[in-house]
């Protein structure tokens, strides 16, 4: 063949390291393959937990008038084990772990296009998946409301928890989004010269895909957590109707992000099928454009159908044939990409290993769980099985034994190039059949049970109901079954890492840039150069016939990032932080009581307060350490396909996210004015006060650019006075800010009053947005002052004047929608 490929790296044939040098590398590692491979494996821990907390509900269910899991205890487990399978497993699993490590090989790049932020970001979602074991097993009983969190049973003076899985969901949302910045600025920034993005494989459009859809609609869900959590602490609220709140808008921000995320969920390892389709097969993709532009078109159309989950509330019935019509048009190109999937296999020679069974076992099942989610979205019919068993049948049809089938395919095939070593294909049929046949012996029955009145979330049921017992016993039997192929899986990963590497860089012959690699590959990727002509997204199949061929490249030329101990730092720190939030507060104040005297408040809460508080000078010091560490020792030459830089890039996409969010609360706000529920007060803050505080940010943001103009153009003096005059207008403001909150605080009961509950949520976010975006600028501030920005490192001014102006641009309409109007 004339493509040749990378010899093994000489690592892989270093001396065993001890325990503590293995987890000192993962902790400070930039490495986007080790941190793939964090995700991934955290996923599956996630994923043990989960199924052997849906074992247990099953085991509860097995028989009528079952006492294993009776009362709230069923819904504290029913609780986490959905969030841990939808939040822990299925969407970092596909988008970060898979994600993280092939995205960069598959576009010829050596590394992401911010490497510390993605450590940090792996770093925050292990954090935020502690924080949900901590505060079950350690802090309280976890919250037994359901995996939605609906109002207003998470407000609930007799749930506990809650306040820890809100916590929690924003701080892995806050690493998702920065994940998912990452990627969308690598994909644009830094593919090898000569690939354009239609020649890029289908797993990296599947991950550019998925990366927008988190951005844009990730709001919701940190919307809906962010008023949940602050009516618990603080008593704001959008949704109580005792003050003319609306308890259904905590649904509308909730589904606007839950109903995506099946997307979120499915995208990725729809990448991965084509694939494992395309290698197995031998043959290109069918329909290569027609799928990217079905996976685009599914990011724009499932951003229009979360009401579909709400017909039964009361919305009106124009709004709910509008959703009905969306629901039947996201059928579509989901039904396409399905299309394209078997037309690679048609007449291909296919090769029968276990991704291919995966792959077809996937096909077949998701099939039948698409079709159910159709008959849901047809208002009559869901108004029969809402709430009831078939929801929960269709569900797990898509999610478990629909794309969790293409995680595992995913697993069997990448595993070679991952490790260097093989599955063993024999215990990976077992693996597969028990999971096929386990799958069907859970969810056909459920499917029959909602058709017969079960309904979901119930705890035990009576006999005599017809059918249900026999029908309740042999899904019990299958989710036994499903624990079995679990075992069985874990034990083959297991007895693999036993044996030596004998996998070559390219076992299943694929034609996409990971397979010239190394198995598993070195740190650096590649040892070689790329050509710069692509024909197709297979470029080894193209440069095979063509001739062409890799250039060598010494790898002591190779310069990467460095590791910092700063992002794992950071979001250790976070989490003493989410703790903090969760169990404690800055004052011993309750909704409930008022403010007490810290003395009174329980040891729990005393050792919480004292974390957060602590946490604040270890958040700093990480943040610092990280800015004042340059990315690489040596002076490198950036590769950008674009005139900006990757921080630029990965801000800008990073805003997209940050627009959502205020997008959504403000989306809120706005109808509860226009529907009557938000009466502004006689007395409103001061619009004088609003007004000069708009002329000191909007002053600020000229400076700013001014400062960041001085900096291109070496006038380095003058670049560190702008930012320090930026930092002290940003200070005013806050002060001016601080004092008007404090004031209408005193002069208002912001638990009365729905619009001084939003003015309070909403103003106040944007205050923490100032802050945040202070720290932003102090940081180059800092790198300026240390000598730590020079030609060729900018630091980190360009990012933090984006979004300084991303913050005044929100002050505007927060003076337009709460001042003037």
């Amino acid at each position: 063949m004339t493509v040749q490929y990378s010899p093994a790296p000489q690592q892989v044939h270093a001396e065993k390291r001890g325990a503590w040098e293995v987890i000192k590398d993962y902790m400070m590692t930039t490495d986007h393959k080790k941190i793939g491979l964090l995700y991934i494996f955290v996923s599956i821990v996630a994923f043990a937990l989960g199924g052997l907390l849906a074992v247990g509900i099953r085991l509860q269910l097995a028989l009528p008038e079952q006492t294993f899991l009776v009362g709230n205890p069923y819904n504290q487990v029913l609780t986490v084990h959905a969030a841990l399978m939808v939040f822990f497993f299925l969407i970092p699993m596909g988008l970060f772990g898979f994600g993280n490590y092939f995205l960069p090989l598959q576009l010829g790049v050596r590394d992401v296009a911010l490497p510390r932020v993605n450590t940090f970001a792996v770093w925050l979602f292990i954090a935020s998946l502690l924080l949900v074991v901590a505060g079950t097993f350690t802090g309280g009983q976890a919250p037994g409301v359901g995996w939605t969190f609906y109002y207003p049973m998470s407000v609930d003076a007799n749930q506990t928890g809650v306040a820890v899985f809100m916590v929690a969901f924003i701080l892995n949302g806050i690493g998702s989004l920065l994940g998912s910045a990452n990627f969308a600025a690598t994909i644009v920034n830094m593919r090898t010269p000569g690939m354009s993005l239609w020649k890029m494989p289908i797993f990296c459009w599947s991950i550019f895909a998925t990366s927008i859809l988190q951005l844009l609609s990730l709001g919701g869900l940190t919307s809906a957590a962010l008023c949940t959590f602050l009516e618990l602490k603080v008593g704001v609220s959008m949704f109580n109707p005792g003050i003319g709140g609306v308890p259904v808008l905590m649904q509308q921000f909730f589904w606007f992000y839950s109903h995506p995320a099946v997307y979120v969920m499915l995208l990725p390892y729809l990448g991965i099928g084509a694939e494992i389709a395309s290698t197995m097969a031998r043959k290109p993709l069918f329909g290569y454009r027609v799928m990217v532009y079905s996976i685009l078109g599914i990011v724009i159309v499932s951003c229009v159908v979360w009401l579909h989950h709400m017909f039964a509330v009361g919305v009106p019935e124009s709004w709910q044939i509008a959703f009905m019509i969306a629901t039947l048009i996201v059928a579509v190109p989901t039904g396409v990409k399905i299309f394209n999937l078997i037309g690679t296999l048609w007449g291909g020679r296919i090769i029968m290993k276990t991704p291919t069974y995966w792959l077809i076992g996937f096909l077949f099942n998701f099939l039948i769980g698409g079709i159910t989610g159709v008959s849901l979205g047809m208002i009559p019919f869901d108004y029969q099985v809402t709430m009831s068993y078939y929801v929960v049948a269709h569900f797990h049809n898509v999610m478990m034994f629909g794309t969790a089938f293409l995680a595992m395919g995913g697993i069997y095939y990448w595993w070679p190039k991952m490790t260097g070593r093989f599955l063993n294909e024999k215990i990976g049929m077992w693996h597969f059949w028990l999971f096929m046949v386990g799958s069907w012996m859970t969810f056909l029955p459920q499917y029959i049970l909602g058709l017969l009145g079960m309904p979901r979330r119930y705890y035990t049921y009576p006999a005599g109901n017809y059918a249900w017992t026999e029908l309740n016993f042999v899904s019990t039997l299958g989710a036994l079954t499903l624990l079995a192929g679990g075992i069985v899986w874990v034990y083959n990963m297991y007895q693999s890492m036993q044996k030596p590497i004998t996998a070559g860089p390219n076992p299943w012959g694929g034609y996409t840039l990971e397979w010239t690699s190394s198995s598993p590959p070195a740190a650096y990727n590649f040892a070689h150069e790329f050509p710069t002509t692509f024909p197709t997204e297979r470029p080894l199949y193209d440069w095979e016939q063509s001739g062409e061929t890799l250039t060598p490249v010494d790898p002591k030329s190779i310069h990467l990032p460095q590791d910092s101990w700063g992002p794992f730092i950071t979001a250790f720190a976070m989490l003493l932080m989410g703790y903090g939030l969760s169990f404690g507060w800055f004052t011993n104040y309750h909704p409930a009581t008022g403010l007490q005297s810290f003395g009174e408040a329980s040891g729990v809460f005393k050792f919480a307060s004292v974390l957060l508080y602590l946490s604040i000078p270890v958040f700093f010091y990480g943040l610092f350490k990280w800015a004042g560490t340059r990315e690489y020792a040596v002076p490198v030459a950036h590769h950008h396909l674009t005139k900006y830089d990757n921080g630029f890039m990965g801000m800008s996409w990073f805003i997209v996210s940050e627009v959502g969010l205020f997008a959504v609360l403000i989306a809120g706000y706005v109808y509860l004015r226009i529907s009557g529920h938000a009466e502004p007060p006689a007395m409103r803050p001061a619009a004088w006060l609003a007004m000069l505080n708009t002329v000191i940010l909007v002053s600020s943001s000229f400076v700013i650019h001014r400062a960041e103009q001085d900096h291109h153009e070496g006038r380095h003096s003058r670049f560190r006075l702008g930012l320090f005059i930026t930092l002290v207008l940003g200070a005013i403001f806050m002060i001016f800010q601080i004092f008007e909150f404090s004031k209408f605080g005193m002069e208002s009961d912001w638990k009365q009053n729905v619009w001084q509950s939003c003015f309070f949520i909403i103003v106040g976010l944007h205050g923490l947005h100032i802050l945040i975006g202070g720290v932003g600028v102090a940081l180059p501030y800092y790198q300026a002052m240390t000598g730590k920005m020079d030609k060729y490192n900018h630091g980190s001014i360009v990012p933090a004047s984006l979004y300084w102006h991303l913050v005044d641009v929100v002050w505007l309409l927060i003076v337009a929608i709460f001042y003037a109007w």
